[in-house]
C-alpha cells in the first residue's frame, strides 16, 4: 500500500511540475513545493503528519497530539494512531480493507488484519478504569474486552501489536522517539531528563501523553443535535422525537437498559453506554474470518480473553459501546458484521418479535445467523420490551442520527 501511494504521489508531482511551467513563477514555486511535500510523505492518506518543531510542543496535550499523528511510531513508518482513529471520521478507520470492507483495520505491514472492528476514540476519555462493581459485574476499560485498564494503557497497545503498528518492542519505539529533537525536548520537560534512557518509563510516558491529547474536548464536544436540543437550541423532528421517547422507554424498548449511563433520560453528558459487558448473540463475520488467517473453529470469547476477567462465565461478552456518532461509524458490532444501522435495530427486534419477516437479516435475505457464543446470552435485556414496527424502527434510527457531533453531520446520509 505504502509503495503504491509513493508511486502515485511521484506521478502527481511530475504532472504538477509540468503544469507549473506555464504559470507565473510565484505560483509555480508554490505548486512545486507542495508536490515535494506530498512525495516526501509529509502528508499521508490517513491524515497523519510529522510532529511539530519544539516551540510548538508546549503542553502535554500537544505532545500527545504529535504522537497521535506520527507514522514513525509504526515499524514501516506508514501508520499512526490517527490512521485507524481518523479525526475526520469520528475517530474510526475510514479505510477499506478489501473483501472485509471497513469491518477490520489493515496493519502497518499492509496486509495483516485482526478480528474486531476498530472502536471510536471519541468520548473514550469518559470510560471508567476497568473494575468489577459491587454487583460483581465487570465495568469499563478500553478495547472491546476491556483488557486495557486505562486510556493510557490503551494508547500503549497498538504500537506493539504485530498486526497493528508492528513495533517489535518498547526499545525500538523509544529509539524512534529519540530520532525527533522535538520529542526529546518535550519528554525532558514533562517527564524528567532521564526518561528516554529508561525504555519502560519512556514508553509509559508515551501512553500518558497520548491519553492527555485524547482527554481534550475535540474528542468529546457534546455538541450533537441531541445536545443542542437539551439546551433548547433546536427542536427534534416528529420522527426523531418518536425515536427519543422509544429509546428511553423501559416499556417499549430495551435500548436504555445498556445504552444509558445517567439516572434518567435527558440528562446532559449522557454517553449512551453503561460501560458494562453483554453477550447479545452477535454472529461470526465470515468475510473477515476468510481473510485474516483465523484457524478453523476459532471462537472470539470477548471478555473471557481479558486476563482480569478470564473465566467461562464471561465468554461471548463484549463492552457496550457508546452510541455517540453511531450513525457515521458503520459497520457495527464488535466484528463489523452489520453494515447498516437499521439492520442493528432489526437484529435486536428479532428477540421480541414472532413475525417471520423479523427473523430475516435484511442484508443477506437469510435467517439471522447463529450467535458465535450461544451460551450466556443476555436474555433478560434482549427480551425486554415489545416488537417494533417499521415506523418505530425508523424513529429510533432517526434519533440515533441526532447523536452525531456537529463536525460530522455532513457525513450523515440524507
Amino acid at each position: 500500500m505504502h509503495t503504491d501511494m509513493i508511486a502515485a504521489l511521484t506521478r502527481i508531482r511530475k504532472r504538477m511540475r509540468a503544469r507549473s511551467r506555464a504559470l507565473r513563477p510565484e505560483l509555480a514555486l508554490v505548486i512545486a513545493v507542495f508536490a515535494g511535500v506530498l512525495a516526501a510523505g509529509l502528508l499521508t492518506e490517513a491524515g497523519a503528519r510529522q510532529s511539530p518543531p519544539p516551540a510548538q510542543i508546549d503542553s502535554m496535550e500537544k505532545l500527545g497530539e504529535a504522537l497521535f499523528f506520527d507514522t514513525n511510531l509504526s515499524m514501516n513508518r506508514t501508520q499512526a494512531c490517527a490512521t485507524c482513529h481518523s479525526p475526520d471520521h469520528a475517530f474510526t478507520d475510514p479505510r477499506d480493507s478489501g473483501g472485509a470492507g471497513r469491518a477490520v483495520s489493515i496493519g502497518d505491514d499492509g496486509h495483516s488484519m485482526g478480528d474486531r472492528n476498530t472502536p471510536s476514540a471519541a468520548y473514550a476519555r469518559l470510560t471508567p478504569d476497568f473494575h468489577v462493581n459491587a454487583q460483581g459485574k465487570p465495568v469499563g476499560g478500553l478495547f472491546w474486552d476491556g483488557r486495557a485498564k486505562t486510556l493510557a494503557d490503551q494508547a500503549m497497545g497498538p504500537p506493539l501489536n504485530p498486526i497493528e503498528m508492528g513495533m517489535p518492542d518498547k526499545r525500538t519505539a523509544v529509539e524512534r522517539l529519540k530520532e525527533n529533537a522535538a520529542y526529546v525536548s518535550a519528554f525532558d520537560s514533562f517527564f524528567g531528563k532521564d526518561t528516554l534512557s529508561d525504555n519502560d518509563k519512556a514508553y509509559a510516558a508515551l501512553g500518558t501523553a497520548i491519553a492527555a491529547f485524547e482527554q481534550t474536548t475535540q474528542f468529546s464536544p457534546f455538541d450533537s443535535k441531541y445536545d443542542r436540543y437539551l439546551r433548547g437550541e433546536v427542536q427534534l423532528t416528529e420522527k426523531e422525537e418518536l425515536g427519543r421517547v422509544l429509546f428511553f422507554s423501559t416499556q417499549f424498548t430495551n435500548c436504555s437498559r445498556c445504552h444509558k449511563l445517567k439516572d434518567f433520560g435527558g440528562a446532559e453528558g449522557e454517553t449512551f453506554t453503561n460501560y458494562q459487558y453483554r453477550n447479545i448473540g452477535t454472529p461470526v463475520n465470515t468475510s473477515v474470518r476468510a481473510l485474516n488467517g483465523s484457524k478453523p473453529g476459532y471462537v472470539d470469547t470477548g471478555l473471557a480473553q481479558n486476563p482480569s476477567a478470564a473465566h467461562l462465565a464471561n465468554a461471548g461478552m463484549f463492552k457496550v459501546p457508546s452510541l455517540r456518532n453511531v450513525a457515521v461509524t458503520a459497520p457495527y458490532m464488535h466484528n463489523g458484521v452489520f453494515k447498516d444501522l437499521r439492520t442493528v435495530v432489526k437484529f435486536y427486534n428479532k428477540y421480541n418479535s414472532k413475525n417471520p419477516r423479523h427473523q430475516i437479516n435484511p442484508e443477506t435475505g437469510e435467517k439471522w445467523e447463529s450467535p458465535e457464543v450461544p451460551d450466556m446470552l443476555a436474555k433478560e435485556e434482549l427480551e425486554a420490551g415489545s416488537a417494533l414496527d417499521s415506523k418505530r424502527i425508523d424513529g429510533i434510527v432517526a434519533f440515533l442520527k441526532t447523536l452525531t457531533d456537529k463536525r460530522y453531520e455532513h457525513l450523515l446520509e440524507k
